[in-house]
C-alpha cells in the first residue's frame, strides 16, 4: 500500500499547513475509475522551484524588526524543512516601486559605466539574500529584472512614468546588466537569469519603461544577447515579456519567431494582473515547446488584506492554472511588507504573504503564505509534472513526481460546500474529504 502524508489548510477549521490523518489507499474493487486518476506515466515539464522577491521594501521592513522576528521570517520562508523551502528569488536591478526612492548604480551620463557600484544594495537587500542563503543552505535560482534604465538613457528624462530607452544607449544599457551580474556574483550571489524589462507594456507612475514587441526583439537580438555572450555571460538566461498573460501570445511570438532573437532567449515570464487566462500560457508552450515559461510576479493589490481568505485562493488558483500550463517556476512578489502594505515610493501599496507590523514588532501570516506552502514544501526542484484526469466537479488539481519518487497531489476546494473525492493511483484507490475553502496536499511514497 502507498504511504501518504497529508496536510490541510482550511478557512474555518484553524488548520494551516496542518498534518492530518493520511488518506488510506486500498485495492480497487470493480472497474470504476476514481474522481481524480493520477497518471504517473504521463510526464510534462520539470520544476525549477518556488520563491519570492528580495525587494528593498521587504529587506528594509525586516531591518526595522527585532532580530528575532527578522530571523523568524527568513526561517519560515527559506528553511528547507521547517519553512516554505523557497529555492528561487527575484531582485530588482536598481530601483523599482517597492524601493525607498529612485536610484541607480552609476553617475549620470557615465556611458563607460566606470562608476558602476552596487553599494546601495549593501544596506538591506544583500544582507537579506545572504542570510536567506545561509538558512536555505545554498544559493538561489535568482532572476534579476530592471524596472527602468537610468533617467538620462530615456526619452522622457525620468525613471518613472514610462518613456522608453533612447536607441543610442542600447549598448550601454545592455552592458549595465552584465555589470550587475558581475557585481552580484562577486558578492557570492549568482544570477541565474535576467528579464529584459519588468512590465514593458505599462506606463506606470513608478519606475517603468516601454518596449514594443519589436523593440524588445531587437534589443535582445542586437544588444543584450550579443553583449551577454561577448562578456562571458552566455550561461545567464534571458527572459522576455515579464508581464501579464493577456497579450503574452503576441508578445512571445514577436520575439521567438525571429531565430536571431530566439537563440538568446530562455523563455517567457508572466504576471497575473491581467486575468487568469491559462490557455494563453499553454498556447505559448504549444507554439514554442523548446522554450520555457516562468511565473515572475504576482501579488494582491490594494494594500494589506489581513486575515482575508480570497488572497490565498487567488494564489492557489493561479499556481494550479499556470503549473498545469507548463510553467516551470513560481515567483511571488514582496516576501514581506509593513503594516501599510509598503514602503513604496509612489504609494502603490500591496499585500504580502507575511505582513510585519513595525509599530508592534508583530508578524501576521496571511492565507497566501499557507497556500503557497502547499506547493513549495512538497514539490521539489527537479520534480516533473505528471498527468491526471478529473471528474471532481469544482476541485482544482495538479500532480508532480519528485526526484525521490514521491508523488505530490494538490487538491483545492474554493466552494462553500464540503467535497468528498476519490483518488486513484495504479491498482489502488483512496477517499479524501475537502472542507469548504480548503487546500490539501497528499505526498504519496
Amino acid at each position: 500500500m502507498a504511504k501518504v502524508q497529508t496536510v490541510v489548510t482550511a478557512k474555518d477549521t484553524g488548520e494551516r499547513l496542518t498534518p492530518k490523518d493520511a488518506i488510506v489507499f486500498s485495492a480497487r474493487v470493480g472497474s470504476g475509475s476514481a474522481d481524480v486518476e493520477i497518471k504517473p506515466e504521463q510526464e510534462f515539464q520539470k520544476m525549477i522551484g518556488f520563491g519570492g522577491a528580495f525587494t528593498e521594501a521587504a529587506a528594509y521592513t525586516l531591518s526595522r524588526l527585532s532580530s528575532e522576528k527578522r530571523a523568524e521570517v527568513i526561517h519560515r520562508y527559506f528553511h528547507p524543512v521547517e519553512g516554505l523551502g523557497y529555492s528561487m528569488g527575484r531582485v530588482h536591478i536598481h530601483s523599482c516601486d517597492f524601493a525607498l526612492g529612485n536610484y541607480t548604480y552609476v553617475a549620470d551620463h557615465d556611458t563607460e559605466l566606470a562608476t558602476f557600484d552596487i553599494s546601495h544594495d549593501h544596506k538591506w537587500v544583500l544582507p537579506l539574500i545572504k542570510d536567506a542563503m545561509e538558512v536555505r543552505g545554498g544559493a538561489f535560482t535568482m532572476l534579476a529584472s530592471p524596472w527602468s534604465p537610468p533617467a538620462w538613457m530615456k526619452t522622457n528624462g525620468e525613471m518613472n512614468n514610462g518613456g522608453s530607452l533612447k536607441p543610442e544607449y542600447a549598448e550601454v544599457w545592455a552592458r549595465y546588466y552584465t555589470k550587475f551580474i558581475e557585481a552580484y556574483g562577486k558578492e557570492g550571489v549568482p544570477i541565474w537569469a535576467v528579464s529584459v524589462q519588468n512590465e514593458p507594456a505599462a506606463v506606470q507612475v513608478w519606475d517603468s519603461c516601454i518596449y514594443s514587441a519589436e523593440e524588445e526583439r531587437d534589443f535582445v537580438k542586437n544588444h543584450l544577447g550579443p553583449v551577454m555572450h561577448q562578456t562571458g555571460h552566455s550561461d545567464v538566461n534571458i527572459v522576455i515579456w515579464d508581464h501579464n498573460r493577456d497579450i503574452m501570445v503576441e508578445r512571445a511570438s514577436a520575439v521567438l519567431s525571429d531565430p536571431e532573437a530566439a537563440k538568446y532567449v530562455w523563455g517567457t515570464g508572466i504576471h497575473w494582473y491581467g486575468g487568469e487566462e491559462f490557455d494563453k500560457v499553454e498556447k505559448v508552450h504549444d507554439l514554442f515547446p523548446d522554450k520555457h515559461l516562468l511565473f515572475t510576479e504576482g501579488c494582491q493589490e490594494g494594500g494589506v488584506k489581513l486575515g482575508e481568505w480570497f488572497t490565498g485562493e487567488r494564489y492557489g488558483r493561479n499556481m494550479i492554472g499556470d503549473l498545469n500550463a507548463w510553467t516551470e517556476g513560481y515567483l511571488d512578489w514582496n516576501l514581506v511588507l509593513d503594516e501599510t502594505g509598503g514602503p513604496n515610493h509612489v504609494g502603490n501599496l500591496c499585500d504580502a504573504p507575511i505582513i510585519a507590523d513595525t509599530t508592534t514588532d508583530e508578524l501576521h501570516y496571511n492565507s497566501s503564505y499557507y497556500y503557497i506552502g502547499h506547493f513549495s514544501k512538497f514539490i521539489a526542484p527537479g520534480a516533473v509534472r505528471i498527468g491526471f484526469t478529473s471528474e471532481a466537479e469544482g476541485i482544482l488539481t495538479t500532480a508532480f513526481r519528485n526526484p525521490d519518487g514521491s508523488i505530490a497531489v494538490v487538491l483545492m476546494n474554493e466552494s462553500e460546500e464540503e467535497h468528498s473525492v476519490t483518488l486513484g493511483l495504479g491498482e489502488e484507490i483512496a477517499s479524501c474529504e475537502l472542507s469548504p475553502h480548503s487546500i490539501v496536499t497528499h505526498l504519496i511514497s
